[in-house]
């Protein structure tokens, strides 16, 4: 049985998550249903969300649109409480460096795009939509592997410009360096936000009901350091009528490139 929360977990909110967890697994046990004693950091998260033995993970829209829902069951949206943003739903901020400048992610057509992951959304998926609603298209896309080594990148020189979820960039600019020579620009529609997810043969509702407990019961200092708010349940449709964006175009040895400069 498998618990993980992969999508904002890094060194400085490890043990936030990891107190989550406690809250979550002792509320599904007082209701005599088993839990992992912990989370797991350790699988990649690609490789956690089709596992049948998954009782708890998370997911970007983009993968679970995909693929991934025919898999799982959704136990709710994460809602970060965002200011004019839906709840439930996120935005991605485009940044640069501070230096550049150009103001308009319509002026970087064809300059480096730090993507986080190509099945991202809020990396690449995103940028896209923004993209294609306004009669261009980004042409030349660097893979960073984590939103925080795409800030990195630009802050570095390596990358001109990114889009990054709006959760993410505020943990950036508490914790990362990078942040104090970058600006945003601009930012994204809304889309639905990180999506907590259970396998097939589970019931969703009492882990909905555990978390919102957990989340309630979490120590203040904790809930800042997460800031997740709640869970929503979204339509279908908040997920499916999204369009499906095309392929990045990632540059041959772009990847690898990109992860030794950041």
């Amino acid at each position: 049985m498998l618990a993980t929360l992969p999508m904002y977990l890094r060194p400085e909110t490890r043990a936030a998550h990891d107190a989550l967890w406690a809250l979550v697994r002792d509320a599904l046990r007082d209701h005599g249903q088993d839990a992992p004693a912990a989370l797991d950091h350790t699988i990649a998260h690609t490789q956690t969300w089709t596992r049948p033995d998954l009782l708890l993970g998370q997911i970007c829209n983009l993968p679970y649109r995909t693929h991934v829902h025919a898999h799982t069951h959704r136990i709710g949206t994460c809602d970060y409480g965002l200011p004019d943003t839906p709840r439930g739903h996120y935005v991605s901020y485009f940044v640069t460096r501070k230096d550049d400048p150009r103001d308009a992610p319509a002026a970087f057509v064809t300059a480096r795009l730090a993507v986080n992951e190509a099945d991202s959304h809020s990396g690449w998926g995103a940028a896209w939509a923004y993209a294609h609603n306004r009669g261009f298209a980004f042409t030349h896309a660097l893979l960073t592997g984590a939103h925080s080594a795409s800030a990195r990148a630009i802050a570095e020189g390596h990358a001109d410009i990114a889009a990054i979820d709006a959760i993410s960039w505020h943990m950036i600019q508490r914790y990362d360096a990078s942040a104090g020579h970058l600006r945003i620009i601009a930012s994204t529609d809304a889309a639905p936000g990180q999506t907590l997810i259970t396998a097939r043969t589970n019931d969703p509702a009492p882990l909905h009901a555990a978390v919102t407990q957990a989340l309630a019961a979490l120590p203040p200092a904790h809930q800042d350091t997460l800031l997740l708010r709640g869970l929503v349940a979204l339509p279908d449709a908040a997920y499916f009528d999204l369009p499906l964006p095309d392929p990045a175009p990632i540059a041959p040895n772009a990847a690898e490139n990109a992860r030794e400069n950041a």
